[in-house]
């Protein structure tokens, strides 16, 4: 079916989409230490590679489109809804926006996104008392920021896969991992008897349900 508006080229959603989670990321995560700006740096340059690609000049398929035309012959591969690539390669039918992954990616990235914002309140309490955060998303995993931006990144990964953003998940989850393992130092700096209970009892990233240690709470 021929494309009644163009697929590409929008630079104007680029922007708006790029500006709209990046400014989601911002009031989540409210960072600020420098750490805290480097990890919202890197999330952001990982939705403007998304997004660019999305709407602006489609990368990925411009450099497998030949692969693709030979192996998706009926398939238009500048056409919008082939970007949706996960949905061609599993050979899904219908409008990729109501298929199962991207109804997944949906719920990823806003549950990510709640998961951060709810984590800084915690924090942010924690902090202000002088006390080591361990409630709510605390009480299921020691880094529930870090844990939340991951599914969001994983939601945008099954909702529109680039070569460029592949690429920059595991760097990033990477680098989530060493920020975590810093936080965890400093932690265990100033709370040495509280800190190693707890991270005995709490997994780092990715939670034990049905395990008692996954609901430790903190002892006021």
């Amino acid at each position: 079916m021929p494309e009644t508006i163009p697929a590409y080229g929008l630079w104007l959603l680029v922007v708006v989409n790029s500006a709209l989670f990046i400014l989601f990321a911002f009031s989540f995560a409210k960072p600020q230490s420098k750490r805290d700006w480097r990890s919202l740096g890197a999330f952001s340059a990982f939705v403007l590679a998304l997004f660019t690609e999305m709407y602006g000049f489609p990368l990925t398929i411009y450099l497998l489109s030949g692969w693709l035309g030979s192996r998706y012959p009926a398939l238009d591969p500048f056409s919008h809804e082939a970007g949706h690539l996960w949905s061609t390669l599993f050979g899904l039918s219908g409008d990729p926006h109501f298929s199962v992954l991207h109804i997944l990616s949906t719920l990823l990235i806003a549950a990510g996104f709640i998961i951060v914002a709810k984590a800084w309140h915690v924090l942010h309490a924690a902090q202000s008392k002088g006390e080591l955060a361990t409630i709510g998303p605390y009480a299921v995993v020691r880094h529930p920021q870090y844990f939340g931006f991951i599914a969001v990144l994983l939601g945008f990964l099954l909702q529109w896969p680039t070569l460029l953003t592949l690429l920059m998940f595991p760097v990033l989850v990477v680098m989530y991992v060493r920020l975590a393992r810093i936080e965890e130092r400093e932690a265990a700096h100033h709370f040495p008897v509280r800190y190693p209970d707890y991270a005995a009892h709490v997994p780092a990233f990715i939670p034990r349900f049905g395990d008692d240690g996954s609901a430790t709470h903190a002892h006021h």
